[in-house]
C-alpha cells in the first residue's frame, strides 16, 4: 500500500508515495505532463513484490507538491526539474537509485544521470534522450511533426494560458486521447489524476515550461549555471534503457532513432508495439521489466 508522504527541498514541499520495504533498492518514478503518480501503479506493484522500495513523487505544479515560497518563480524549465530530482534524492538521504520517467519525467532522470553520474545506478527513459537542445528551437522540423506539437505553441499565447486554466480537464483529457491513440482510456482512470491538474502552480508551471523550451520566457536565475551545462548536451553515462512506444503520438521513435550517440555507457532501446505515450500506465510490466533488468547491471 503506497504511503503519501512529504518531504522539504531547497525549494519545494514534495508530496510522494513510498512503497517496498525501507532497506530496499530504491527506484524513483518520475512522471510528466500532463499525468500524476497514478500512472506508476501497476509498475509499484510490480515492483513492490520484488522487494524494490519505490518512490514516486507530485513535480512541481500537481497534486499536494507546494513551492515553500510565495515569490519562488514558478519554473518549469529543464533544469529546475532535474533539480527537483536530485534535491529529492538528497532530502530522501539516498546516495544512489534507478530513476526512471517518461515525458517531463524521463526529462528530470536523463538530466540528473548526465550531471549526477554517481546518483543514479540505472536509468529509464520513454523516449530516449530527453535533455532539450534549446539553442536549436528555432529551426524547424518538418510540417507533420510542427503539427503535433500544436499545444506546445497554444501555450506560447495568452489564448492558450487562459485555455489551459479554464479548461484543464478537458484539454488534459484530449493530450491523453491523442498521444496514445491504442489506449482504451476509462473516464475513470483519467478522474483519478485530473484532480493532480488543480495545484494552484499547474498553469504557471505549465506554460513556463513550454515556453522556456522555445526561448519565449526567461529561466530561473537560479538554475543558469544548470542550463549552461546542459546545453552541450552532456552524454549519459551510466547504465540505460530507452523506451519507445511504436504509437506515441508525440515523440514516435523516428525523432530520437539517433539518440544512441549521447549515451556513452551501456545502453539499450526497447520498441512496444502499439504502446502510445504514456508507457508505465499503457505497458506496465514492459516498464517494470526494463527496471528490474537494471537492478542487476
Amino acid at each position: 500500500m503506497a504511503r503519501l508522504k512529504h518531504v522539504r527541498t531547497l525549494m519545494l514541499d514534495v508530496a510522494y508515495e513510498e512503497t517496498g520495504p525501507a532497506d530496499g533498492m530504491p527506484v524513483v518514478l518520475v512522471h510528466g505532463f500532463p499525468y500524476d503518480p497514478r500512472a506508476f501503479d501497476d509498475v509499484v506493484a510490480i515492483l513492490e513484490r520484488q522487494d524494490l522500495r519505490t518512490i514516486v513523487p507530485y513535480v512541481r505544479g500537481y497534486g499536494d507538491t507546494r513551492f515553500r515560497s510565495s515569490a519562488a518563480m514558478r519554473s518549469g524549465q529543464q533544469a529546475a526539474v532535474g533539480h527537483d530530482l536530485v534535491e529529492l534524492l538528497d532530502a530522501l538521504q539516498l546516495d544512489r537509485a534507478i530513476v526512471a520517467g517518461f515525458d517531463w519525467g524521463a526529462r528530470a532522470a536523463c538530466i540528473v544521470a548526465a550531471l549526477w553520474p554517481e546518483r543514479v545506478r540505472g536509468l529509464v527513459s520513454c523516449g530516449g534522450y530527453q535533455i532539450q537542445d534549446i539553442a536549436t528551437s528555432t529551426i524547424p522540423s518538418d510540417p507533420e511533426s510542427e503539427r503535433r506539437w500544436w499545444y506546445q505553441y497554444y501555450f506560447h499565447t495568452e489564448r492558450g494560458r487562459n485555455g489551459l486554466t479554464r479548461d484543464r480537464h478537458a484539454l488534459c483529457r484530449l493530450l491523453w486521447k491523442l498521444w496514445s491513440p491504442t489506449w482504451s482510456i476509462a473516464d475513470t482512470v483519467f478522474d483519478r489524476t485530473a484532480s493532480s491538474f488543480d495545484n494552484p502552480d499547474f498553469v504557471d508551471v505549465v506554460i513556463h515550461s513550454y515556453r522556456h523550451r522555445h526561448g519565449n520566457a526567461e529561466g530561473d536565475p537560479r538554475y543558469d549555471a544548470t542550463e549552461a551545462r546542459l546545453a552541450t548536451l552532456p552524454d549519459i553515462r551510466v547504465p540505460s534503457i530507452a523506451i519507445h512506444g511504436a504509437v506515441d503520438a508525440v515523440t514516435p521513435l523516428r525523432d530520437s532513432d539517433a539518440h544512441e550517440t549521447h549515451f556513452s555507457g551501456e545502453f539499450e532501446c526497447r520498441l512496444l508495439q502499439g504502446v502510445g505515450h504514456n508507457v508505465p500506465q499503457e505497458s506496465p510490466e514492459a516498464y517494470a521489466r526494463a527496471i528490474l533488468d537494471l537492478r542487476a547491471v
